[in-house]
Parts: C-alpha cells; structure tokens; sequence
C-alpha cells in the first residue's frame, strides 16, 4: 500500500483552501469584465525588438529580451495605489529585483505603494485568490495550477530569472561512504524542500533524480523553511536539498556533497503571478507595477551586475545575506518573459508525482504575457 507524503497532503489542503474561496474571489462578473476591454499598446522608447523575444526560442544560450537602461520610462498612475505582494523569503537572489525596485523607488515613479509580506506559498494563495493580497512573487506550483483548475483568476504574469550556465544552484546531495559524484543512488534518500513534489522544481528535479536511480516517486521529502534547508542538509536531517544561489557555496568544493543537477538554462520557471485586483480590477496598476519591474532588471541587472562591488555590497544588505558568498555566485540572468510550454512541462512533472488534480491546465488559461508585452511596447 503507498503511504501518501506530506506534500500531497499539502497541496490538496492550499488546493481546498483556493476552493473554500470561491464565494469571495473568481466569480465576481467585475473580475471578468476588463478580460473583454481591449487595451492600446503603443511604443514604448527604448524596448525596440530587444524588449521581446519569442517565447518558442529555448536555446540555452538565447539572449534575454532587454530595453534600455531606464527604459521603461515611468507612467505615473492618476491616483496612487498600494499594492502587496507575497513572497516566500526575502533572501534569495532571485527576489532581489523586487527588494530593489522598492528600494530605489522605481514603483514608487509608477504611484505604487509596493509592500513586501512574506508568507509561505500554501498561506499565500488562498489570500492571491481572494483578493488580500494583489501579487504573488512565487511560481506556477501544483497548488496553483490546481487552482486555476478550480476557476480563480489567477495567471502567471512574467518571469523571474533562469541560472547562470556556471551555477550550481540545484540539486545537491551528501554522499555516503564509497559513493562519488558520478555515481550516487537516490532512491530512497530524503530530500529536504521548501514545497515538495508541488514545486516547478519537480521538473528539473525529476530529471535529476533519475541520473541516479531515483525519481520522484522513490524519495521521500522533508518541508523545511528556506533558512533551514542547508542546515538539514550539513546536520544529517536529511539526505539531499535543493539549494539556491547562494546558499549552494557553503557546500561547494566540499567533498562530503555532490551537485546532480539544476534548473534548465535559459528557462524561468517563477516569478510573478497576478491575482483578480491586478489581472482584471486595476489593470493599469498591473502593467505599471511590471513596468517598474522591467525598467529595474534593465537598469539594475541587465547584465553581470555582480561586477560593480557596490552593488553586490548594496544587494547583500538588502538580503541580509554574508556579501563575500555572494559575490562568490556568478549573476543571474535576470528575465522577465516566460517561454513557451513550461507549465506543460511543469504539469506533466506534477502528473507524474501524483501532486495534481483534474485535466492539464491549458497554457493560455495560466500565462499572461500581455501585460509584460504592453510595458515594453509590444503587441501580438
């Protein structure tokens, strides 16, 4: 008989949570009503053809789409807006956009009011589907997509970054005696993670694991928080994490660990995700809050923005991280579009772990590229 993991368990509460909303979130016709509007996109001054690429192309090594330094210029709403966004941690690398953004006051240029409130994706959905919180800085999880399933108006709005081909931010594991890193068996290790088989990471991690005799449905999984994953994982707890920049340097080079993989190149697998208020009810504020996000991944992190030491310095405060580790990690490639197919292929790595409920999500019912697209002057 198979013993269900507690994050099966996990993902069918946030899923009854999202559905014990329906009353307050999703059936409003108001939410409805902008999805019909037809919206102007114009040009926008400096995002020519580089503010877009298309979303088909996943070459490891395409360039992420990029507008000018400054660029996209502010668009102040009439009347200010105060807007919260949930996060999972205010730690990770891939957060810091956001934390920058508030920071240098690039939301604030857009009449935006920007908080960010850190809650675990399980508290945080039921809140996004509602309307208590207007964005989600998080990713297309089971727990999401199931969901959209249930009918909220929930949608994958931009992405967030995807590793450098140098990263080791991934899958890494403590080797047992006699064991190397060409050769590790996985099948039936514990593996330590913030969310479990819900996770986008289930994609690349399924591919991981079964380079090793593992897979995901011959491990079992321990819910951590983000800062006691690498604790888990030195102090024996469990057997195998998957760390992000740049937690994954505390182990690098140490011969008791091996990294077995990571998230694919030139593939974003998070980000942003809109909620009813951003996605149907104040649009304008939805496209001004990623125009203010665009303007501060070209502006901030357009490129190798771990060279400037002032910066780094400047991040690692903001992080509340140690600057040396993460000066230690190369940079991210910040990106803000999604490509074509990731929740496909997202899915069909919940399907297999037994994580997900009723048929695949369609992608045009999950991603909304529209908004990203009319920042930087786009039209389809």
């Amino acid at each position: 008989m198979r013993t269900r993991t507690p994050f099966t368990c996990t993902v069918a509460l946030v899923a009854a949570s999202l559905l014990g909303a329906a009353g307050c979130a999703g059936n409003d016709p108001s939410d409805a009503a902008a999805d019909t509007a037809p919206r102007t996109v114009k040009p926008v001054a400096g995002c020519g053809a580089g503010g877009w690429t298309d979303p088909s192309d996943l070459a490891p090594d395409r360039d992420p789409a990029r507008c000018d330094k400054g660029a996209p210029a502010p668009q102040p709403l009439a009347e200010k807006r105060k807007i919260t966004v949930a996060t999972g941690t205010l730690s990770a690398e891939y957060v810091a956009p956001l934390q920058v953004a508030v920071a240098k006051g690039e939301f604030a240029k857009e009449g935006l009011d920007v908080s960010l409130k850190v809650l675990p994706t399980p508290d945080a959905l039921p809140l996004l589907a509602k309307g208590d919180v207007d964005a989600q800085w998080a990713a297309p999880e089971a727990a999401v997509m199931n969901g959209i399933n249930g009918g909220f108006a929930i949608k994958w709005v931009a992405g967030n970054f995807s590793p450098d081909p140098t990263s080791k931010s991934g899958l890494w594991v403590r080797l047992k005696d006699g064991e190397s890193a060409d050769h590790v068996d996985m099948a039936g290790r514990k593996l330590g993670t913030m969310i479990g088989k819900g996770s986008v990471i289930a994609y690349p991690m399924d591919t991981s694991l079964k380079k090793h005799g593992g897979g995901l449905d011959r491990i079992s999984f321990q819910q951590l928080g983000s800062a006691d994953v690498l604790t888990a994982l030195q102090n024996g707890g469990v057997d195998s994490a998957w760390l992000l920049d740049p937690v994954w340097r505390k182990v690098d080079g140490d011969k008791k660990y091996a990294f077995l993989g990571g998230q694919p190149v030139g593939e974003p697998l998070g980000g942003l995700l809109f909620g009813p208020n951003l996605l149907n009810k104040d649009p304008d504020a939805g496209v001004a809050f990623l125009r203010a996000y665009i303007r501060t991944v070209n502006t901030y992190f357009a490129g190798d923005y771990k060279s400037d030491p002032a910066f780094v310095a400047e991040l690692a405060g903001l992080m509340k991280t140690d600057e040396a580790t993460l000066r230690s990690t190369p940079s991210m490639r910040m990106d803000w579009e999604i490509r074509k197919g990731t929740t496909d292929r997202l899915q069909k790595a919940y399907a297999d772990s037994g994580v997900s409920t009723g048929d695949p999500v369609p992608e045009d019912k999950a991603v909304d590229r529209a908004m990203y697209g009319e920042a930087v002057g786009h039209k389809p």
